[in-house]
C-alpha cells in the first residue's frame, strides 16, 4: 500500500478549514490543524474526534508552523490573511504543493459580492507571496457543512487550477479520494479569479432557497476523474 501524504491546513479553526481537516483524516490522512494558537487547534482536534466517536480519525493540531511542515499544505485562512500568512511560513512551503480554496468575498447588505484581491485572485496572491511553491486553487464551491458530514457523501465538482501540472495532479489525487467528489483540470491559475467570484453567487443562492448549492458540470463524458 502507498502511504499518503501528511496534509496541513493553514487557518483550520475556521468552518471550512475544519470541515475539510475532519474530511481529509475520514479517508486516511493524517491531517494537521493549524492556527494561529496552537491550543486553538487542539481545541478543534477534540471537537472533532468527539463529535465522530465511531470514525477513526488521524489528526493532529498544532500552530500554522507545524501545518505547514506537512507533505503538502491548505490555505483556509480569510482571504485578506491569506498571503500574509504563507509568507509567514515560507521557507517551509518552498517546492511543495500548497492548495488554496480561500474566496474573496464580502456581504453588503443582503448581497454577498466579490472582491478583486490584488493579482486578482486570493490563489495568484499566495503563489506571489511563495514562489517556491507550487500552488494550485481548488475546493472553493464545496459547502463546509457537506465536507464536515462525514457520514454522507460529497456530491459535488472541484475545479482545480495551477501553473504547475504537477500540482494539479497531486491536488486531484487528494481531492478525489473524498467520497461523491469529481476533481475537474480548470487549466492555469489565471483562472481561480472567475472561480473565486462564482463562489458569491453560490452563497446567495443558499441564502435566496435555504440549500446548500453545490456545482455539478454535465456533457464531460468518460474523461472527468
Amino acid at each position: 500500500m502507498v502511504a499518503l501524504v501528511k496534509i496541513g491546513i493553514l487557518g483550520a479553526t475556521g468552518p471550512a478549514g475544519r470541515s475539510l481537516a475532519a474530511r481529509l483524516a475520514s479517508v486516511e490522512y493524517t491531517t494537521v490543524i493549524g492556527s494561529r494558537s496552537k491550543y486553538r487547534g487542539m481545541e478543534i482536534r477534540d471537537q472533532i474526534v468527539e463529535a465522530w466517536p465511531d470514525i477513526t480519525l488521524d489528526l493532529e493540531a498544532g500552530d500554522n508552523e507545524n501545518a505547514a511542515a506537512a507533505d503538502v499544505v491548505v490555505v483556509a485562512t480569510p482571504w485578506d490573511a491569506a498571503a500574509v500568512t504563507v509568507r509567514s511560513v515560507a521557507p517551509l512551503l518552498a517546492g511543495k504543493v500548497v492548495i488554496c480554496m480561500c474566496n474573496a468575498l464580502a456581504k453588503v447588505g443582503h448581497e454577498f459580492q466579490p472582491l478583486v484581491p490584488p493579482r486578482g485572485s486570493v490563489a495568484a496572491s499566495v503563489q506571489a507571496a511563495v514562489p517556491k511553491a507550487r500552488v494550485s486553487a481548488a475546493l472553493h464551491h464545496v459547502p463546509a457543512r457537506d465536507l464536515g458530514q462525514l457520514d454522507e457523501p460529497v456530491h459535488s465538482d472541484v475545479l482545480i487550477c495551477s501553473d504547475h501540472p504537477s500540482a494539479t495532479e497531486q491536488t486531484t489525487d487528494i481531492v478525489s479520494r473524498i467520497p461523491g467528489v469529481r476533481s475537474l483540470d480548470a487549466g492555469e491559475l489565471s483562472n481561480a479569479a472567475p472561480i473565486e467570484a462564482f463562489a458569491a453567487v453560490l452563497l446567495q443562492l443558499n441564502v435566496r432557497y435555504r440549500s446548500r448549492v453545490a456545482v455539478r458540470f454535465t456533457g464531460l463524458g468518460d474523461e472527468a476523474t
